[in-house]
């Protein structure tokens, strides 16, 4: 059995401190790609993502996320946004207020595990004002922020968070 995927999971850690590198474009790429291949319903793949390096922006998006301001430590940010047309047209309701932030969701998740095992630390950011992310950005009214993932090479490397018990988070149904 080949528990690296297992590895990168556990030991994959929400950075907030960030090296003033910057990330080369083949690595964005790399993060895309992995992006990309999260499942999605129907095959619809209802996301898109911006990738935010200007410096101004980067202050702006940390305004924009309660004042976190490791957002504008990092050498750049990933905004997830669910395409609510793509998935209403796939899905109807149902896809444009659930299925598009599950796949966009799941799609982050790939992209964090990508990042950790590139080396490479990342934050999954909830915590924003989506209204003003939505401004300043500039984004069609299709495209819903859905996360913020600052990502950079990291400076400091959290501990261990630890997890529940398997027996503490689920049950098998007979």
């Amino acid at each position: 059995m080949n528990d690296s995927l297992l590895d990168v999971m556990r030991n994959r850690r929400s950075v907030r401190e960030f090296l003033p590198q910057p990330i080369e474009d083949r690595t964005v790429t790399r993060l895309m790609t992995a992006a990309s291949w999260a499942p999605t319903a129907g095959n619809a793949q209802p996301w898109f993502f911006y990738v935010i390096r200007d410096e101004y922006m980067l202050r702006k998006l940390a305004d924009a996320a309660l004042g976190q301001v490791f957002l504008a430590r990092a050498p750049m940010v990933i905004v997830a946004c669910a395409d609510l047309d793509k998935a209403k047209a796939a899905y109807k309701e149902r896809g444009e207020s659930l299925y598009c932030i599950q796949d966009t969701a799941a799609a982050t998740q790939n992209l964090l595990l990508m990042a950790h095992a590139l080396g490479l630390g990342a934050c999954w950011v909830g915590a924003f004002d989506e209204a003003s992310v939505t401004s300043l950005l500039y984004l069609p009214k299709q495209h819903r922020p859905v996360a913020l993932v600052p990502v950079g090479w990291p400076a400091k490397i959290p501990a261990d968070p630890g997890r529940l018990e398997l027996n503490r988070i689920f049950s098998e149904l007979d």
